[in-house]
């Protein structure tokens, strides 16, 4: 699982960013081109996940939801493998808060003074002055320097135990980058040209979407080069997206790393590899930067499904959600569902992934809740039991997200729908 990765990668068309190892993952298996996260928190979009319940207005809210706290009965992930002679790892960062899932028969998180791992000079003063210091940091280091280098590299010790001692294993590797601060070795900085790193199209707030749609990026307001309050500089969001994308490169690096692992052991045959983001994030994209909204960029994921049978550098366009992973690996390992998921297996449209299995997804972030059906994304917000703000887009003519169509006469009847559509689907599992 990779924090904040948003599918700019050239499996989803983008040829921004560098990254040859997802690449190569993606040519054997299936990419699924609509995947879309439940809720775009860390905490509770990983909560979310791992039980296979979705988020309502009771559970999975905030980055520190705990599965002990909103749903701590059910039989999570972790467990559902241990519970069938699974060996059970967790390396870095899968669950967003230590100790909320008993069931790792190893849960490990790599040694650094702050969660920030920074490593420059500079940034090590700042942060002992109870500073956060800047948002990225580029030095000459090796890979294992950061935390993901060593998340690697233990991930493969794993791997070396596992086929020694033949048992089936559930191994969740957590890299933190593309997470702030944007800390990348030197290396992957000098894959891009910063000249030719360019600002979204769509990098205003849209004129006609309610303002319970917008956010203040306080998450990365908090490091000393941004502004408290109003847009950073042209010259700081090139910077922050060259950072962001050295640290998917170095990423890619690490997901290389591990897969070389598996290949060499003789694993890779008679094992499943799920690669996904737990989340979407905003580069300057409507003006708004980090994940915590409602827009299509804070929500979907890159999700890559690879394993022996399954069909290779093959693409999906029926739709996918987060919490649709668990009952999907059940599928997958010939295991019954436990009767509590209310996502849906992945595994007909793995099998058949030219055709439509699945068209729309659910997703909510506070107060807004998000319907996707085919092309429409819908989002409305209620108070007292009435929708008090609503958008929609229709990415058939307006992929990115800039002209509100909510209040748009011609669309009145179908607002009307996909609001209705809205409140029937929570009340299958509310």
């Amino acid at each position: 699982m990779v924090d904040d990765l948003r599918p700019e990668l050239s499996l989803y068309g983008q040829n921004r960013i560098i990254s040859p190892n997802i690449d190569a993952l993606g040519a054997s298996g299936v990419t699924f081109n609509r995947a879309y996260c439940n809720v775009p928190v860390c905490g509770a979009s990983r909560a979310s996940l791992l039980t296979g319940v979705r988020p309502t207005a009771n559970r999975f809210l905030t980055y520190h939801s705990r599965i002990k706290e909103d749903m701590p009965d059910v039989v999570n992930m972790a467990q559902y493998f241990k519970d069938r002679g699974y060996s059970t790892v967790s390396n870095n960062k899968i669950t967003h808060i230590k100790n909320d899932i008993d069931a790792w028969d190893d849960e490990w998180y790599p040694k650094a003074k702050t969660w920030r791992n920074y490593l420059s000079e500079e940034n090590l003063i700042l942060q002992a002055s109870n500073k956060a210091g800047y948002a990225y940091e580029n030095i000459d280091v090796l890979d294992a320097a950061y935390i993901d280098g060593k998340t690697a590299l233990k991930s493969i010790k794993d791997l070396k135990q596992f086929k020694s001692n033949g048992k089936p294993f559930f191994l969740a590797v957590g890299f933190v980058k593309p997470h702030l601060p944007f800390n990348a070795p030197k290396k992957y900085w000098d894959l891009y040209d910063p000249k030719l790193i360019t600002l979204p199209e769509n990098a205003t707030f849209p004129k006609s979407a309610p303002q319970r749609a917008n956010h203040k990026w306080g998450e990365l307001r908090a490091y000393i080069d941004i502004p408290k309050t109003g847009p950073v500089s042209d010259t700081i969001a090139k910077k922050l997206i060259h950072g962001y994308y050295a640290s998917v490169s170095y990423v890619d690096a690490q997901i290389g790393i591990l897969i070389n692992g598996l290949t060499e052991l003789g694993l890779r045959e008679n094992t499943v590899i799920v690669l996904v983001g737990d989340h979407g994030w905003s580069l300057s994209d409507h003006g708004l930067w980090a994940k915590h909204s409602n827009f299509e960029v804070a929500l979907q994921v890159p999700l890559i499904i690879s394993g022996s049978g399954l069909p290779k550098a093959a693409r999906t366009n029926s739709i996918a959600e987060l919490v649709d992973i668990y009952p999907t690996l059940c599928e997958l390992t010939a295991g019954e569902s436990p009767t509590h998921l209310q996502g849906n297996s992945l595994v007909s449209a793995l099998e058949s992934p030219d055709e439509i299995f699945k068209n729309r997804a659910l997703a909510r972030y506070q107060k807004g809740e998000t319907l996707i059906v085919d092309q429409l994304f819908y989002t409305e917000w209620q108070q007292k039991g009435k929708v008090v703000s609503k958008m929609l887009y229709n990415h058939d003519t307006d992929p990115n997200e800039t002209i509100n169509l909510a209040n748009d006469p011609a669309y009145l009847s179908i607002v009307k729908g996909l609001s209705q559509q809205l409140e029937q689907f929570k009340m299958t599992f509310n």
